[in-house]
């Protein structure tokens, strides 16, 4: 799949801050599709379970086990939004906005099988089997 507004990007000069807010959407489009695909649901359901896996802590879990995949020019990505100043705290949160940053340089670059893998490297077990046996 190609992104969804093919317009000329340069990577080299977006702020790491930019790809996280780029892959910040990338991120919970991906997770509000899953809960979609899995059970209609009341919509305050849905945003339920949407907030608590797009929430910091449960994205830097996400970074937890996606990070030994990673390449190191992805891990170089990574680590840029990781460090970015923003005006939050907390190790949860930059881990975050590095995950987000990833997401987003991913998808402007065009690599939406690689944001899948990913995407998926962070379900558990169960959840992956399932999206893997939709997709065959």
């Amino acid at each position: 799949m190609e992104r969804l507004l093919p317009m000329e990007v340069d990577l080299r000069t977006v702020s790491p801050l930019n790809l996280a807010f780029v892959g910040d959407g990338v991120y919970e489009l991906m997770v509000r599709e899953r809960l979609v695909s899995m059970a209609n649901r009341p919509n305050k359901e849905l945003h339920k379970l949407s907030v608590a896996q797009v929430r910091a802590e449960a994205q830097a879990e996400a970074l937890e086990k996606i990070y030994p995949h990673l390449t190191e020019q992805e891990g170089a990505v990574y680590r840029r939004g990781r460090n970015a100043h923003t005006s939050r705290s907390g190790n949860g949160y930059h881990k975050a906005t590095g995950l987000e940053a990833l997401f987003g340089y991913l998808y402007l670059s065009g690599q939406m099988a690689r944001v899948r893998e990913l995407f998926l490297l962070t379900l558990d077990e169960k959840e992956c089997d399932a999206v893997e046996e939709a997709t065959v």
